[in-house]
């Protein structure tokens, strides 16, 4: 009986201790679009990036709104899911109060000039670290910092504060 039973909870036990925890996937549809490069991702010049003066015990807003990335779905018939996220929440907790920052989306026309899209306004946190929205195939996009605020409480030890560092994923649905 002990060998039989050994036989059993052996194997239990060893797919336990070998299974990862937490389990994490990766997945990517493209929706029947062939090839990789349906959706291209850039990020943004440095210069064209979003600005404000942050020190310990400031409280104010986005002196100059800036890009974060541009999205190239010219290629791409379907609809896209784009995801923003602000990668450093854990550091920026310990510096800020508050930070709520206004996401802009806007579209290429013809003639090259952008226009603000019609999604609803989105605030990406510190409380929500993301924001998740869709935008149509066959289109140029940027997305953008238009305005937002802060409370600032702490510095580093040089005097600056840490900035927002973002990252951008986009699914094909």
């Amino acid at each position: 009986m002990r060998n039989r039973l050994t036989k059993l909870v052996f194997p239990l036990f060893a797919l336990l201790l070998l299974a990862p925890w937490p389990i994490a996937y990766a997945h990517s549809y493209n929706g029947g679009v062939s090839g990789q490069d349906a959706v291209q991702i850039r990020i943004a010049e440095p210069s064209a990036m979003p600005s404000w003066h942050a020190f310990g015990r400031a409280i104010g807003g986005v002196d100059t709104p800036g890009d974060l990335f541009y999205i190239n779905a010219t290629e791409n018939p379907t609809d896209i899911e784009v995801i923003l996220y602000l990668t450093n929440t854990n550091e920026l907790c310990h510096y800020y109060s508050y930070l709520i920052l206004e996401v802009g989306i806007y579209s290429e026309g013809d003639a090259g000039e952008w226009a603000k899209t019609s999604i609803p306004d989105i605030f990406i946190t510190l409380r929500n670290g993301l924001v998740r929205f869709t935008v149509p195939g066959y289109a140029k996009y940027k997305v953008t910092i238009d305005d937002g605020c802060f409370n600032c409480f702490g510095t580093v030890a040089d005097g600056s504060v840490v900035a927002p560092q973002f990252y951008l994923t986009t699914d094909q649905m």
